[in-house]
């Protein structure tokens, strides 16, 4: 039974003739005539006695209303829901992240939230990069993407996803032949990073560094472009993880070489201040942004 028959039912009842319910459902009282004539003959029993001033319900009428009434009583405060939901995904998220490297996923990860909720704002906070948890806790920004938890209280975090590091390396240097590149291994080549500090640096902080061991030569190039063109000019190597290079176009002489004997694998957690955690529209934002890039890993 369709929900127009149950709001002609309530309306007939509760205007107490088709005449006064015409204007409330905005059809001529011919077609609601038509309407309750077609609803009886499909149900095989009247709904309404017809009296000469009023309308009432037969016992079978009786039942559909109440029937009726619970069924628009639940889709009314359904939809009152879902527009709460709806406005709980409109506010402004700004976002960074601890590594340069990372910015690669993430215009199209905007763009994609741009489309499912026209209602958030998301900014990319480049100037933020090196100190990404300090500003969330200073307000700053709303969201740091780090490799490792903070230790702050009055933060949050959660783990996203993770990903591996590869040496991208021309097959005519001489690492090339390597099943996996070893620590002592960096301190004879020139290592191709997009900024400075180190310390900001994947491959350095959780791998280099461990090892007390610092590369012959350092070189910051921002544009991912131009050190792909160098690494391919076999003038470097440059480590990154094979998502972020996706959208690149690789030389088919360069190589993705493993780091560490079990790999370098990077945990990835979305760091929040913990007075946020109710905000609905930073909980869609985290939960977009796990699966998105847990996919961009897996592929």
């Amino acid at each position: 039974m369709e929900l127009k028959y149950f709001r002609l039912i309530k309306t007939i009842t509760e205007e107490g003739s088709i005449a006064n319910s015409a204007d409330k459902l905005f059809l001529t009282q011919s077609a609601l005539s038509h309407q309750l004539k077609d609803l009886e003959q499909r149900l095989g029993f009247k709904v309404f006695y017809r009296k000469r001033n009023r309308w009432e319900l037969t016992e079978e009428g009786r039942e559909l209303y109440l029937l009726g009434n619970v069924l628009l009583e639940r889709i009314e405060k359904g939809f009152a829901t879902i527009e709460r939901l709806r406005k709980g995904t409109v506010g402004s998220v700004k976002v960074s992240t601890e590594c340069y490297s990372f910015y690669q996923g993430l215009p199209g990860f905007v763009q994609k939230m741009g489309l499912l909720y026209p209602g958030m704002d998301v900014a990319l906070i480049l100037e933020a990069t090196h100190r990404p948890v300090a500003k969330v806790v200073s307000k700053e920004i709303d969201i740091a993407i780090v490799t490792k938890k903070p230790t702050d209280k009055t933060l949050s975090s959660v783990m996203v996803y993770e990903d591996e590091l590869f040496a991208l390396i021309h097959k005519e240097n001489h690492l090339a032949g390597k099943a996996f590149l070893e620590a002592r291994d960096f301190s004879k080549i020139h290592l191709i990073i997009h900024s400075y500090p180190l310390e900001t640096v994947s491959v350095y902080e959780q791998f280099l560094k461990h090892h007390a061991c610092t590369p012959q030569k350092v070189s910051a190039i921002p544009l991912t472009e131009v050190a792909l063109e160098m690494v391919a000019a076999n003038m470097g190597i440059m480590c990154m993880p094979k998502w972020a290079l996706r959208s690149f176009k690789i030389a088919s002489d360069l190589l993705f070489v493993p780091i560490g004997k079990s790999g370098l694998k990077r945990t990835h957690y979305v760091v929040f201040r913990s007075e946020d955690k109710h905000k609905k529209y930073l909980n869609d934002f985290i939960s977009n942004f796990g699966e998105t890039f847990a996919v961009k890993e897996a592929l």
